[in-house]
């Protein structure tokens, strides 16, 4: 599939795929996309709802990289210890992530190297990349990750829209999902469509939809009931 580099409206880059006729980021801005949904609506409530301890993190979908560095960054400016599990079936090439330009935009140019070795590390290891921040990743199917994935404290998931991927918004993978979770675990996302609220409730999951980022009126943020749901 051609990828296709572009700057959004915050100035940071985001990927393109004409094939798909998807994009990994929103127009209005990658950074400030990521930072609502993700480390404002996610990482932070967790971190309000488990003051303290330790986080393991699920992304569904390691794409640009932007979500694991933002959340690399958090954790060592908070002294947070998080265990960053990512699911990319499709990775970009270390061409395109070098081109990224989130650490200049961030005006954290020292974060670089960490951010280039999210793409280049060896798969299925954990590799502590901070004295805060390890990470796992896998170039599989979601339905795939080694039974040892579990005890999830927060998921970020961060799959294609369901135009492009419906089959990954259906309630059997918010089920296995859910099964991986610590009871109470949050799940957010950027689609509030209600027939994928539908599917994350026939799941398990309690759903509450939340203000979105710019250009985005809502967002769903999703915690489960019970372990194993």
């Amino acid at each position: 599939m051609e990828r296709k580099l572009f700057e959004t409206r915050d100035g940071s880059h985001s990927i393109a795929i004409p094939e798909l006729q998807v994009m990994y980021h929103s127009v209005h801005g990658a950074i400030q996309e990521s930072q609502h949904i993700f480390i404002h609506a996610g990482l932070e409530k967790a971190v309000e709802e488990k003051p303290g301890r330790p986080l393991r993190i699920l992304e569904m979908g390691l794409g640009t990289g932007l979500n694991a560095l933002l959340t690399a960054i958090y954790s060592s400016a908070k002294q947070i210890s998080v265990e960053y599990i990512t699911v990319e079936k499709f990775p970009i090439d270390a061409a395109m992530a070098a081109a990224l330009n989130y650490s200049s935009k961030l005006e954290a140019d020292e974060w670089q190297p960490l951010f280039l070795k999210l793409h280049s590390c060896a798969t299925s290891e954990m590799h502590p990349l901070t004295a805060n921040f390890s990470f796992r990743k896998f170039h599989t199917d979601i339905m795939d990750l080694p039974a040892t994935v579990k005890d999830v404290d927060l998921i970020y998931f961060d799959a294609f829209a369901p135009a492009a991927q419906p089959e990954l918004w259906n309630i059997e993978v918010f089920e296995h999902l859910g099964s991986r979770c610590n009871p109470g675990a949050i799940l957010t996302t950027y689609c509030s469509k209600g027939w994928v609220r539908r599917n994350l409730e026939a799941a398990g999951w309690k759903v509450e939809k939340i203000p979105g980022p710019w250009g985005k009126r809502e967002i769903v943020r999703a915690h489960a009931l019970r372990a194993n749901v």
